[in-house]
């Protein structure tokens, strides 16, 4: 028999809720603001608590942004891994995965990602950090890619981190941002006309892609 996990003890409880009140406080004023303008002062404020208190749990503002990037990110890796585990073609869950980011940019975790992104000095910090993150993202994709390439779907010839980082590089456009943000188009659009632009792009010669008949 397994083990009863026991409770946690009311300090331990309290600590954990005061953590999460902080990295929620953190979360609202990058919506607000942006990284520069983030103090700890600030975050104290809002919680509530003494900025000493505010230490006790993080060190330093880039320690605070790197945990609010861990829970982001966890939930993108979820995203896609539920997305991977549906059926159908390797074309169609990559644009599932393509829908769902452009979809959210006008979310919260859409901005938030790019608020901690638009931070030039943070984006070493950031993906050092979370490298092993990072790489389980782009380990997912290349499964979908390489499935797509066995199946005919996707070009053999075409280099696979090319592939990737072509499609990498649509999920982290600040252009495509701008365009959602701004409502100049509307993610169903921006999704539609990424895809077949991308999708031509690495089709198989050989086979007729859903998008060629399409069109």
């Amino acid at each position: 028999m397994h083990e009863p996990i026991p409770a946690l003890s009311l300090k331990e409880r309290q600590r954990q809720q005061r953590k999460a009140l902080i990295l929620q406080a953190t979360e609202e004023v990058l919506l607000e603001k942006d990284y520069y303008e983030l103090s700890m002062d600030e975050i104290a404020a809002r919680v509530g608590i003494a900025k000493g208190t505010l230490y006790l749990h993080f060190a330093r503002k880039e320690d605070l942004v790197l945990a609010i990037l861990e829970e982001q990110l966890q939930g993108i890796i979820q995203m896609l891994q539920s997305i991977v585990a549906t059926p159908g073609s390797a074309q169609a869950r990559l644009e599932t995965i393509l829908k769902s980011v452009f979809m959210s940019l006008r979310g919260q975790r859409g901005r938030l990602l790019y608020a901690l992104f638009g931070a030039v000095e943070l984006r070493s910090i950031l993906k050092e950090h979370h490298r092993s993150m990072f790489d389980q993202l782009a380990s997912i994709l290349m499964g979908l890619i390489e499935e797509g390439k066995a199946s005919g779907e996707f070009d053999p010839s075409l280099p696979n981190p090319i592939v990737l980082h072509t499609f990498t590089s649509m999920l982290a456009s600040y252009s495509f941002k701008r365009l959602l943000l701004s409502e100049a188009i509307k993610p169903e659009e921006l999704v539609e006309y990424v895809s077949l632009i991308y999708f031509r792009g690495i089709a198989n010669p050989a086979s007729s892609s859903p998008l060629e008949r399409r069109c």
